[in-house]
């Protein structure tokens, strides 16, 4: 009697959803990533896994609208500056965010970060900003942390609840925050002309936002700052 073989076919393996407080490696987490919905978003900090809650309207969406106005308008006048809205960034091994804007020079033009093959940011911008509830954020702990540690050049952070904003500075390996004027501007350190009226900010005045940065860009310094880069271009 002959006796019928059935072929073992190899297990099928899926790959596991990410869940926040995972402890993995990059390659991990991005391997988990790649197979969650579109709609889902997380970062790596510190190894540990961090997944977004719903965006709400008055708290995020609509800061965030404003502050990525701010940014282009300053990239528009500025070439060889680029901006990104919420770009997952290889700092490290143990650090890959997913910040909702950054500034950075781009590589043509003497540029710290460089773009993968597979079209992420690698290395650290120069300018990272998020919009965070309050001070007990994550974005003002963990994330602050391997901002710094990675060499992010300056850091601002939006608290809407608290309606106050941070901008710090790197100096020595250290966050130190950036006082504003008698007028309530914080004007960066390392992008001249890109000036920011924090009240405007948090009333909503839309028009002295941006006539605020306005006056920056035409102030000498961003002027300098352009024909530098300029120079810089390969």
């Amino acid at each position: 009697m002959s006796t019928l073989r059935v072929p073992i076919l190899p297990v099928s393996k899926a790959v596991p959803p990410l869940e926040a407080g995972d402890r993995l490696t990059r390659d991990e987490f991005e391997r988990r990533y790649r197979a969650m919905p579109e709609n889902v978003k997380a970062e790596l900090i510190d190894g540990v896994v961090y997944m977004a809650s719903p965006v709400r309207y008055e708290s995020h969406g609509k800061p965030h609208v404003w502050l990525t106005t701010w940014m282009g308008l300053y990239c528009l006048d500025t070439p060889g500056v680029e901006a990104a809205d919420n770009t997952t960034t290889r700092l490290d091994l143990d650090n890959e965010p997913q910040p909702d804007l950054l500034l950075h020079v781009a590589p043509s033009f003497g540029g710290r970060v460089t773009i993968s093959q597979d079209d992420y940011v690698e290395g650290a911008p120069e300018l990272v900003a998020e919009i965070a509830s309050s001070s007990v954020s994550i974005d003002l702990h963990a994330k602050l942390n391997a901002y710094r540690r990675n060499g992010v050049q300056e850091y601002l952070v939006y608290r809407v609840q608290d309606q106050a904003v941070d901008w710090f500075q790197n100096l020595g390996g250290e966050f130190v925050r950036l006082n504003p004027d008698s007028q309530g501007v914080l004007k960066s350190a390392l992008f001249p002309g890109l000036w920011l009226d924090t009240l405007a900010l948090i009333e909503g005045d839309k028009q002295r936002l941006i006539q605020t940065l306005r006056l920056g860009l035409a102030d000498a310094s961003h002027a300098k700052f352009v024909s530098t880069l300029a120079a810089k271009r390969r």
